[in-house]
């Protein structure tokens, strides 16, 4: 099996992109979150992605961006897991990470973070460049997209990685963070969790703010739907 019969299973199970990178790229991950510490066999990093909907931008609550943020997570650990299952009947060795966690604790950092990271992941396969929001931003959707990665002892093709740099340091996103999550070399995890995540108005949990997201010039989606009113 190679790349291309990959993606397209992929793009069938519903993927709107692809890309893979081979497991050497990975030299700089932390400690005990390597893709071989989850899988030592594993020779390529498979990550796909969901379009976010743009129209939950430009709502007055954050109900519906929670809603597809927990939705697009569902939906894509099924895509992983049974992609994976459609590989091991083929006698190929391929494991989920989790689309949204779950996340352990990296008591060297004093972070939270999922077994093998998904932005990281999709910026070595070539999908896109983190930005100063801490979010992928891909040249076919901004930064509006929603990653899942699989780790597979098959050696595949890897895609290249983009030189390009989306993130022009306009820091719009830095100064409209409400608790200066951001502008440092690693956001503070904490202080936007706290911020961001949980009940309100004795509501259930939900996301609450998502404005890094919104401010950034690479937001496609949302500035599309505008430009078509």
């Amino acid at each position: 099996m190679d790349s291309v019969e990959i993606k397209t299973r992929l793009y069938r199970f519903g993927a709107d992109l692809c890309g893979i990178a081979n497991v050497d790229r990975f030299e700089d991950a932390p400690k005990g979150f390597h893709p071989k510490d989850v899988l030592p066999t594993c020779k390529s990093v498979i990550v796909f992605a969901n379009r976010f909907l743009a129209g939950t931008l430009s709502c007055n609550t954050t109900v519906p961006y929670t809603i597809v943020r927990n939705v697009l997570s569902d939906r894509m650990d099924k895509i992983a897991v049974q992609f994976c299952s459609d590989l091991e009947k083929q006698g190929i060795i391929a494991v989920p990470t989790g689309t949204n966690g779950p996340t352990e604790y990296d008591k060297n950092t004093g972070r939270y973070r999922n077994i093998v990271s998904a932005k990281h992941s999709a910026q070595c396969a070539g999908l896109g460049v983190i930005g100063k929001n801490t979010l992928l931003i891909t040249p076919e959707f901004g930064n509006m997209v929603w990653l899942s990665v699989v780790l597979t002892e098959l050696e595949l093709k890897a895609d290249s990685i983009l030189e390009e740099s989306f993130c022009n340091n306009c820091n719009l996103c830095i100064d409209i963070c409400p608790v200066q999550a951001l502008g440092q070399a690693e956001m503070k995890q904490t202080t936007c969790w706290d911020y961001a995540f949980g009940g309100e108005n004795d509501g259930e949990w939900k996301i609450k703010c998502h404005r890094c997201r919104d401010i950034c010039p690479h937001c496609y989606g949302k500035t599309n739907l505008n430009m078509k009113r």
